[in-house]
């Protein structure tokens, strides 16, 4: 029986290039949205949801970063999915032809210098791939697309210009979510875990909570926070670690950590540091 990936985006988004890339196997479930992709995941309509969360040039997917503290999910693999963008248009349309490109706000971010190059007007869609729909459906040589390759082929559209990513080494971090935590052995290589925690409400709570990391050797990658819903002085915080909880490291910064929190600490998971 194949895996189910539910991602967002239409096929030859890059999301769903992501989703073949790791379970080349698997039945790939489009999702209109972030949030309607791991829902999926959580009442067992797809066993894994694959999720960007931030790219080398454009930063953070906003839309994701304000579900990730919301979940339900437990992560339990990353993948780094090499970006690399297309303008997309009708057959016979030339680069002098295109006035407007249109995709997603990342991937429009990482086209940028491109496109102010050219004089060509970025117009935000909701996925990249959705977006060589609405080329088709204007009809208008003077309209494209920034996507993949594979959207290419799939709807039928030329490549105007190739590989337009202002940095050619743009890349996307996908976190892969499951309904099951799944923990791996330690095998002495690099482990990331994430969590989510608030902070108690009293002077220097957030650097006491986060001491034991740095006393105790061990590596933050990330720290975001969140204002809480309705109020501009507290917040909960997003971390990744470099670490897992089967070392005494671990166990030993996350006991000064829990002292310092208000409420037990959200562990989202552990899993290999993607190479």
């Amino acid at each position: 029986m194949k895996l189910k990936i539910a991602y967002q985006g239409v096929p030859g988004a890059y999301s769903h290039i992501a989703a073949r890339s790791v379970y080349p196997d698997g039945e790939y479930v489009p999702c209109d949205t972030f949030e309607e992709a791991m829902n999926k995941v959580q009442n067992g309509e797809a066993d894994f949801a694959m999720i960007p969360v931030e790219n080398s040039t454009a930063g953070r997917v906003s839309d994701v970063h304000f579900l990730l503290p919301k979940t339900g999910l437990s992560i339990v693999g990353e993948y780094l999915q090499p970006v690399h963008h297309q303008l997309l248009g009708l057959k016979g349309a030339k680069l002098e032809d295109i006035r407007t490109a249109m995709s997603h706000p990342q991937a429009l971010a990482q086209t940028a210098e491109f496109l102010a190059g050219h004089g060509i007007r970025p117009e935000a869609r909701i996925d990249t791939a959705k977006s060589c729909e609405f080329v088709l459906e204007y009809n208008d040589k003077s309209r494209a697309a920034v996507a993949s390759s594979l959207a290419g082929e799939i709807y039928g559209l030329d490549v105007i210009a190739a590989n337009i990513e202002t940095r050619a080494d743009n890349t996307t971090r996908f976190l892969i979510m499951s309904r099951t935590p799944e923990v791996p052995e330690d095998d002495g290589g690099v482990f990331v875990t994430s969590f989510i925690f608030k902070a108690r409400n009293i002077p220097a709570a957030l650097y006491k909570a986060l001491g034991g990391f740095a006393t105790n050797g061990i590596n933050m990658v990330k720290l975001e926070s969140y204002l809480e819903k309705g109020t501009f002085v507290s917040a909960q915080f997003y971390v990744e670690i470099e670490s897992h909880p089967a070392r005494q490291a671990f166990k030993n910064a996350m006991e000064e950590l829990r002292f310092f929190a208000e409420k037990d600490v959200h562990i989202l998971g552990t899993y290999h540091r993607a190479r």
